[in-house]
This record gives C-alpha cells, structure tokens and sequence, in this order.
C-alpha cells in the first residue's frame, strides 16, 4: 500500500510543479496588467502607445519614454507633460505616482526622498518623448537611484539592462 502512495505522488508531483508554475505566471500576468492599467491612469497616456526604458549610469540613471508612432504628437506631448510633472515631485521627494501604479513603494525610493538634496532630476525633451535624467555624486544615492531603476525594469517588463555605464 505504502509503494503505491509513493509511486501516486510520484506521478502527481510534476503535475503540481507546473499547476504552481501555471499559478505563479497567472499572478505575474494579472499584477503587470495592473501595472499597466494603473500606469495609463496616472501617466496620462496609454503604455500600446509609449515604449519605456530605465537606463542605469554611473552617476544616476535615465527613464525614457518614447512614442511607438513619430507622428503622434499628442502622445509625445503627453510624456513631456507627465515627465515634467515627474521631475518636479522626485524632486520634492514625492514619489506618489510610482506607489499608485505599482502598488507598492519601489525600492530606492525611500533613499532617494531622504537623499533629495544630493539628488538632480532633468527632463529632457526628446525627438518622439522625453527622459528624465537623475543624477548624483553621492553613493548612498546612486545606490538608491540604481534600485529604483532595477525595480522600474523588472515591474514594467521592459527587457532593460542592470548593468551600469558610464555616466554620459
């Protein structure tokens, strides 16, 4: 009786492995649709349209947001907008937006408001969007620069790198 439990669990506990591993990419899917959804809300422009990238430096990093049609100028003008909005929170150590899309706080968020003032935000208009260029010479706030960054990649699923280059 006993070898023919074991040989039922046997069978059974690929089965399981993948019903969890079924479960688990649901979950993902559901949570990066949320993301995506909440993002449009409070970006003000739809993800469909808009390609994001984080980009780590050594002094910072970069969001990048760029239309996926050069002739929509209304979706360009849409990023510069939100990222206008952006850089001027970040700098005041507001980082609400990231909170509502993603549901949580970002990691390297905490450091970057308590860190604000060894922290520089630039937006930069760019040719289809716009990018926000985060700087710094503080290591604690690189650090935390870089978190968020990473966070920001893997949430959006945008297939960025995590290495760092030098500074540009």
């Amino acid at each position: 009786m006993k070898t023919i439990i074991a040989a039922g669990l046997f069978l059974l506990a690929p089965y399981m492995l993948l019903q969890q591993a079924n479960k688990d990419a649901s979950s993902q899917d559901v949570h990066h649709q949320g993301v995506n959804e909440r993002g449009d809300k409070e970006m003000g422009f739809s993800h469909d349209k808009a390609t994001h990238h984080f980009i780590l430096y050594s002094d910072g990093g970069a969001i990048e947001v760029k239309t996926n049609d050069a002739a929509d100028t209304a979706t360009r003008d849409q990023i510069r907008m939100h990222f206008t909005h952006i850089a001027k929170m970040f700098s005041d150590g507001d980082f609400t937006i990231p909170m509502l899309i993603h549901q949580e706080n970002p990691p390297g968020a905490d450091v970057m408001k308590q860190m604000r003032d060894h922290i520089t935000y630039k937006f930069e208009e760019l040719p289809t969007g716009g990018r926000i260029r985060i700087t710094s010479t503080d290591f604690k706030a690189v650090a935390g620069i870089h978190k968020f960054l990473v966070f920001q990649i893997k949430d959006h699923e945008t297939g960025d790198s995590t290495t760092i280059t030098k500074a540009q």
